[in-house]
């Protein structure tokens, strides 16, 4: 069990940080065994750990040259964390670019794992992923 010390911003940018860096041990050990990833660019929510980590290895391989940006990052509560984000891509196959920008709010469980990660896009962003 976790401490009172767990720090949500903390854990939210070490779950960044292995997302740019595309390291997919990192990322699943992130992520609580029955974890939920919602997002508008997904459409139905990802459910499990396993199907997370699925969905991101196909993600990226398609838009390896993933370049995302925090522009505002803060603690909600003792258990969550909330981004504002930007990213830009490429798809590998068709050479489609990728722009997208929306608000993440992920939330930790007692160990600090994420239990639910809930991605929201602007008006008018452009293809799907994170």
């Amino acid at each position: 069990m976790q401490d009172t010390a767990f720090d949500p911003l903390a854990a939210l940018k070490t779950y960044h940080a292995a997302i740019d860096v595309l390291d997919f041990a990192a990322i699943e050990a992130c992520f609580a065994p029955d974890a939920c990833y919602v997002s508008d660019g997904v459409g139905d929510a990802v459910v499990g750990r396993d199907a997370i980590l699925q969905a991101f290895r196909g993600y990226f391989a398609c838009y390896g040259d993933q370049i995302s940006k925090d522009e505002q990052v803060a603690a909600l509560s003792q258990r969550s964390a909330w981004s504002r984000w930007r990213l830009e891509a490429t798809h590998a196959v068709s050479g489609v670019r990728l722009v997208r920008s929306g608000e993440e709010t992920v939330t930790f469980d007692v160990d600090g794992r994420i239990m639910r990660v809930e991605v929201k896009d602007d008006a008018g962003a452009q293809g799907s992923g994170r």
